[in-house]
């Protein structure tokens, strides 16, 4: 299975997959409210409004897997984001990345290496993937790779849809 056909909910809680977004490239990253990477919300929003108008979409799945760090209902989580950081991207439902309860899509997902040759289980929060628009995984950046970086940005500008 690709990413696009997993099922997935809402930060709402509303049932849904990333199939919507078939076609279009996806920056995947978990996500987390009381990190010391928090602030790469901002850089996230910003490759959302500069190249969401070229086909990408910045989608965050919140997790609490790494010292509890989102601790927070769906509710508090889209109010802490929407007001501390303006984000307009898709939020889903708080999941988990590793382990028995791995979701489905982060088990597609971590299959891939980043540049320093890791795979498998996820590092901290904030580690990206993006997607193709073919539903294939282009590349996987460590949690403290920043949104702007050159490579992310190189990488996203190389996938993006005609």
């Amino acid at each position: 299975m690709s990413v696009f056909e997993h099922p997935v909910h809402t930060l709402s809680g509303e049932s849904t997959s990333l199939g919507a977004y078939a076609g279009h490239a996806l920056l995947i990253v978990n996500v987390a409210s009381k990190c010391g990477l928090t602030p790469q919300y901002s850089g996230l929003e910003e490759l959302q409004k500069t190249y969401g108008p070229r086909g990408l979409f910045v989608v965050g799945f919140p997790c609490n897997q790494f010292m509890g760090q989102e601790p927070g209902t769906a509710e508090e989580i889209q109010t802490f984001c929407s007001t501390s950081y303006g984000v307009t991207f898709p939020l889903m439902e708080k999941i988990d990345v590793n382990g028995p309860g791995r979701h489905p899509i982060y088990a597609e997902l971590t299959a891939v290496a980043d540049a320093e040759g890791h795979s498998g289980d996820i590092r901290w929060n904030f580690e990206k993937f993006l997607v193709a628009p073919d539903g294939t995984v282009a590349r996987r950046f460590a949690p403290m790779v920043k949104p702007d970086d050159p490579t992310v940005v190189g990488a996203i500008e190389a996938v993006l849809p005609a």
